[in-house]
């Protein structure tokens, strides 16, 4: 993988294409702020011209890595079985913790997509470096607030 290419799942990909949409139309309203304030003159004093001056590079910035991310991505495919049935990027995997008994459920995506929030965690976050690679029944100790826990690994799709 070159250092320009990023692993995202289809609802990844339509998530960065939403996101360029919004960013693109909000991009034409600053260029109308921007060209409002040129006629009212003086510029060096006008607040609302350098305002609109500095979101706009902010978004021209934004606008430019999402689309390098949609040139240059790699679809993880998600629906793909290993017979083994092993983890890898897009796998949806459920642990047990086996000193409070709790389950809990994670995706591995890329970098680009992972959202501890939504229990996405990159394949290059050190969780995400243990799971790489296990199997179902495999146990694996994962670091966590509490420390290392031991956890079971019991489903993998």
């Amino acid at each position: 993988m070159s250092k320009d290419q990023v692993y995202l799942t289809q609802s990844g990909v339509e998530k960065f294409q939403l996101e360029l949409s919004k960013l693109k139309a909000r991009r034409v309203e600053i260029v109308k702020i921007i060209a409002e304030a040129r006629e009212q003159g003086d510029l060096s004093e006008n607040a609302e011209y350098q305002t609109a001056k500095e979101e706009q590079e902010s978004l021209d910035s934004r606008i430019e890595e999402i689309n390098s991310m949609l040139r240059n991505y790699i679809l993880i495919d998600s629906q793909a079985k290993d017979a083994t049935a092993i983890i890898r990027l897009g796998s949806v995997v459920q642990l047990h913790n086996l000193t409070s008994g709790d389950k809990q459920t994670l995706t591995i995506v890329g970098t680009m997509e992972a959202n501890p929030f939504e229990s996405k965690i990159s394949d290059d976050s050190p969780v995400g470096q243990i799971l790489m690679g296990k199997i179902i029944g495999e146990e694996v100790n994962l670091p966590s607030a509490k420390g290392h826990q031991p956890y079971k690994i019991i489903s993998i799709s």
